[in-house]
């Protein structure tokens, strides 16, 4: 019989015995308690849990009590006989916050997305851009694109031929002309004055006034970005290391934006040229509001394959109609890890 209870001191060494039984999927449960973690229960045996964050949201300006639901791991996903437990964590979640949302899941085909969307949840890929800043570095180390031998041997020939870099310059040119940045140490008043004024023009954004920012982007890894009066970016500049993608690449993530609609280009713009001139590799995002993909689009991005999902509940898809535009982010999931 499963049964629900926080996540507290005492149930330390029963989760590590769980996340030792569902190591094969990959994830672990963090093993410090926190408040809006649960634990799902079979007498003194974990077999399931979650983490809840909640998260005030604003639609076309109205706030709205929304939370994440956060890594749900369930013993069902390694032992079949509890293949019941992943339905119980989302509806025991559910019934503490119907506005619930996901994000990331590694792709739409993975468990997870598959079981929101069983359930009638709204998902939808948060869209991936990537700028190429260093052709030759990039053609000799993206990884993920040199698996096969024939395209390895093809991104050599047009990494030491030229051909690559003439190419990348003709679809992708360097930003030239963009406003000045100020990289800042955090955020203050200022940043609050920007969220007043522009979160109505979102029919759904997260609130990003200047506690919730200081308090998400505190680490010294983060470049915070101010753009004139317009706007603002976090983004961050990372040395890889054997990554499985990217290979040792040095990637740099415009992860979190906020200005007015109408000067997602200029912010946009700013921050890439502020990222071009520090020599990194390659350039990635991922925005869903149609206005800050024309941002990206128009500073020399394209498109690629996107794995990060977001899936709105029931009741909070209903709050708005048209997910592109929605502001939605790697800053609205557990803030832009793994880059």
């Amino acid at each position: 019989m499963i049964r629900f209870v926080p996540f507290t001191a005492d149930w330390i060494e029963a989760t590590r015995a769980f996340n030792c039984r569902v190591a094969a999927t990959g994830f672990e449960f963090p093993l410090q308690p926190a408040e809006g973690s649960y634990l799902a229960v079979d007498g003194d045996t974990v077999r399931g849990a979650y983490m809840l964050r909640r998260q005030g949201f604003h639609f076309h300006g109205d706030e709205a009590g929304v939370a994440h639901f956060r890594l749900p791991l369930s013993e069902g996903a390694v032992n079949r006989a509890y293949r019941s437990v992943g339905v119980q964590l989302l509806r025991h979640a559910m019934r503490q916050y119907p506005m619930l949302y996901a994000l990331g899941m590694g792709g739409m085909s993975n468990p997870l997305p598959r079981l929101l969307a069983a359930a009638g949840w709204r998902l939808a890929e948060v869209p991936f851009f990537f700028k190429v800043v260093r052709p030759f570095r990039f053609l000799r180390g993206m990884d993920y694109l040199r698996q096969k031998r024939p395209r390895r041997l093809a991104m050599d020939l047009a990494a030491f031929s030229g051909v690559g870099r003439a190419g990348v310059r003709l679809i992708q040119p360097a930003v030239r002309g963009a406003l000045g940045v100020e990289c800042i140490e955090q955020f203050g008043a200022w940043a609050d004055e920007l969220w007043r004024s522009c979160r109505g023009s979102y029919a759904c954004i997260a609130e990003r006034d200047t506690k919730t920012l200081n308090k998400q982007y505190a680490e010294t890894k983060y470049l915070r970005l101010k753009v004139a009066n317009l706007g603002w970016t976090v983004a961050l500049d990372t040395q890889m290391r054997g990554d499985a993608n990217f290979g040792d690449l040095r990637v740099a993530a415009i992860a979190d934006t906020l200005a007015a609609p109408g000067a997602a280009g200029d912010v946009i713009r700013a921050a890439t040229a502020y990222l071009e001139r520090r020599a990194v590799d390659l350039i990635v995002s991922n925005q869903m509001h149609v206005a800050w993909r024309e941002a990206l689009r128009g500073a020399g991005f394209r498109p690629g394959p996107s794995n990060f999902v977001f899936a709105a509940s029931k009741p909070l898809a209903s709050r708005f109609n048209d997910s592109g535009q929605a502001h939605i982010n790697r800053g609205d999931g557990d803030g832009p890890i793994h880059l």
